[in-house]
């Protein structure tokens, strides 16, 4: 659990540094919210088309070799931003983190089921709410490294950059390609030292719940019979679509003159809040879930976070901010307690049902893209109504979505 819970921290913080690049690259590449959002596009978008291949990829190298390679890949999609700041070019950004995202996709298929089968059925969700707590501390910590290190500078606009005499201009560019690459270096330094640390550390097989113990070689489909796992795609796809939308925006959101009114680095911090609110709600929800029904609490922590998008959707100011700040907090559980409702009692599919569930997190592509072409059109405020949907599903989820049914057979 001390080597897996490693793994999570770091997925946490390579993903919500996105947060903190998109604001920069809007600046630097002087992007529409469309436009930016296409970092998320990308990034999630990776979920769904390299999920199958992961799973795969673990069934055919067990969990452990799998987040070795998982590790190794996601550093060097981390190494790719070096060039890709060299030449100033947006889309060779969005390359370099399409592989970033396939290494953490090959770790999510293989350590969400891993963490969630350490131990008995019953407290998986508590054991992977506790495990997704690390997850949050590095969602936490991002926005300040990135913030300090990425947003340390205002970028200067296309027109004042042209003003500059030509020995200032590439000055300046150097400059701004640098806040990024070492921040990013650094981390593929790191990734690659951890994905040798777990190379050597000896970690149980469970190779019972594997596709290398499973004779009659089951399908994708034969899984989605099972109604939990097909509400539950939905709702993965939902909670993270929301969750990544509002921390996609946030930053832009706070700088706004009648919510935050304050710097887009100031913003930074706050993002931090939302992301710290997180953290502290699943190291609560691990205890939470082992004394309360997990259906039950999941559909209130929706609840409440729907209730939080409208305040926010409704007021300006201190309320406005810091009722969207909160809604972290309630994110806490959802997709651990997902995660394991839509994985319980599957044996020997349980491989094929992480692998649909972590596809699902597509969401995060799709839902802040709409969000963001929302935004353009009605404003970012009221462009908040998708994840306030999006959390109404969820509650859906808890209370019918999630029982245990037997198979839909065709």
């Amino acid at each position: 659990m001390g080597v897996i819970t490693t793994i999570f921290f770091m997925w946490g913080f390579l993903t919500c540094l996105n947060d903190i690049l998109i604001p920069h690259l809007k600046a630097v590449f002087e992007l529409n919210y469309a436009r930016a959002m296409l970092v998320q596009f990308t990034f999630f978008g990776a979920y769904f088309l390299m999920s199958l291949p992961a799973g795969r990829v673990v069934a055919h190298l067990g969990y452990k070799q799998s987040i070795v390679a998982g590790l190794s890949v996601a550093g060097l999609g981390a190494a790719g931003f070096w060039p890709a700041a060299a030449l100033h070019n947006y889309e060779v950004f969005l390359a370099a983190l399409f592989v970033l995202a396939t290494g953490i996709t090959v770790l999510q298929v293989a350590a969400n089921p891993y963490v969630a089968l350490l131990g008995p059925e019953r407290s998986s969700p508590s054991r992977l709410t506790l495990a997704q707590a690390m997850n949050s501390l590095g969602t936490t910590l991002a926005p300040l490294f990135g913030g300090l290190l990425i947003l340390s500078t205002t970028v200067k606009s296309a027109a004042d950059v042209d003003a500059l005499p030509a020995a200032e201009q590439l000055a300046y560019r150097a400059h701004e390609a640098q806040s990024v690459q070492g921040p990013y270096l650094g981390l593929a330094i790191v990734l690659i030292l951890l994905a040798g640390l777990v190379w050597l550390f000896r970690l149980p097989a469970l190779t019972e719940t594997t596709e290398k113990a499973d004779h009659q070689r089951h399908t994708l489909a034969e899984a989605l019979r099972h109604p939990h796992v097909l509400f539950g795609v939905l709702a993965i796809f939902f909670y993270v679509g929301a969750e990544v939308s509002i921390g996609s925006f946030l930053v832009n959101y706070l700088s706004l003159p009648d919510i935050g009114h304050m710097s887009e680095k100031e913003a930074a911090h706050y993002v931090s809040f939302y992301w710290g609110g997180a953290m502290i709600g699943r190291l609560a929800g691990a205890v939470l879930l082992v004394r309360f029904d997990a259906r039950r609490l999941l559909a209130v922590f929706a609840g409440i976070a729907a209730l939080l998008v409208l305040t926010t959707m409704m007021t300006t100011g201190s309320t406005a901010m810091y009722s969207v700040i909160a809604i972290g907090l309630f994110n806490s559980i959802m997709f651990p307690t997902i995660f394991a409702l839509g994985i319980e009692r599957l044996g020997p599919l349980t491989g094929k049902a992480s692998s649909l569930l972590i596809m699902a997190i597509v969401g995060g592509a799709l839902v802040p893209l709409a969000q963001g072409i929302l935004a353009d059109h009605i404003g970012v405020q009221h462009a908040f109504i998708l994840p306030m949907l999006c959390y109404g599903y969820i509650v859906f989820y808890g209370l019918r979505g999630s029982q245990i049914r037997t198979a839909v057979t065709h």
